[in-house]
């Protein structure tokens, strides 16, 4: 297994670089947008020690999509609250970042061969703005979605992933969020993680590790560990987008590397 730097360690190796570096977030509870917590920290300290992107492609668990790849091309994405039961205070939040047109334009483009269509019908999901406004508080830099296919399995995302690798050298951050595990039929406050979820968790940093994303895609690796760790797998796919856009050169870390509510893993990376 090829080793990762500690989150402190990768911080301290920031530095402004023409290169976009790739970031998965474990988003978790919607909450910790507007609360102080842990994991909310380490993305503040995140976006205070990277580079100032051009923009940021976005890949939420929480905009999926069938029969084709939707790439939001709007001037200014609304912010969308795509939750119930939550305390008003989250439903006034809004981010208020310009969109990219350009660039998402761009995108459809490279993307056409993955069934792209270019759209302002969507804005940014809370799986995109509760972790940006801890990354980017100012809202000042242009942002836009790409749409989960679910018409894909994990391989075709990898390749999708891929055709993208072309905007990291135009200073493009490509921000995935969800959560390596993410059963909320399982969550409880009795157990620190379950061992299924430790297990799927460690089986996955391996693969991010090792850059084994082939075997990361295969779902035979997981055998009955993915259904207890994904009964739906929409917060699994922004982690192979995110996989496809990786180099040999990049170096990797993780952080917030826990679990919250037992059956969410908050574990992030980002290859630099």
């Amino acid at each position: 297994m090829l080793k990762s730097l500690r989150f402190e360690q990768m911080l301290d190796q920031l530095a402004p670089a023409e290169r976009a570096p790739v970031v998965f977030l474990g988003h978790g509870n919607p909450l910790y947008a507007i609360t102080e917590n842990e994991f909310a920290k380490s993305w503040q300290q995140l976006g205070e020690k990277l580079a100032r992107p051009q923009a940021i492609l976005c890949i939420s668990a929480h905009w999926e999509t069938r029969h084709s790849t939707l790439v939001h091309v709007g001037a200014m994405p609304k912010t969308i609250h795509d939750f119930y039961g939550f305390p008003q205070e989250l439903f006034d939040v809004q981010y208020a970042a310009p969109g990219a047109p350009d660039v998402a334009q761009d995108v459809a483009l490279m993307l056409k061969n993955h069934a792209a269509i270019p759209t302002e019908e969507w804005g940014l999901d809370h799986g995109a703005w509760s972790v940006l406004r801890h990354l980017y508080p100012d809202a000042d830099i242009p942002v836009f979605q790409v749409s989960i296919n679910r018409d894909l399995d994990f391989a075709g995302q990898l390749a999708l992933g891929r055709d993208l690798k072309a905007l990291r050298d135009r200073g493009v951050l490509i921000l995935g969020s969800g959560n390596l595990v993410h059963n909320l039929r399982a969550i409880s406050r009795e157990v620190d993680a379950f061992d299924w979820a430790q297990e799927f968790d460690e089986k996955v940093a391996g693969f991010l590790s090792d850059r084994n994303f082939a075997d990361m895609a295969d779902q035979d690796q997981y055998g009955s560990l993915l259904p207890q760790a994904h009964p739906s797998v929409e917060h699994f796919a922004p982690a192979f987008y995110c996989a496809g856009l990786v180099d040999e050169k990049d170096q990797l870390a993780f952080f917030n590397d826990q679990f919250d509510m037992g059956s969410l893993s908050m574990r992030s990376f980002i290859y630099y």
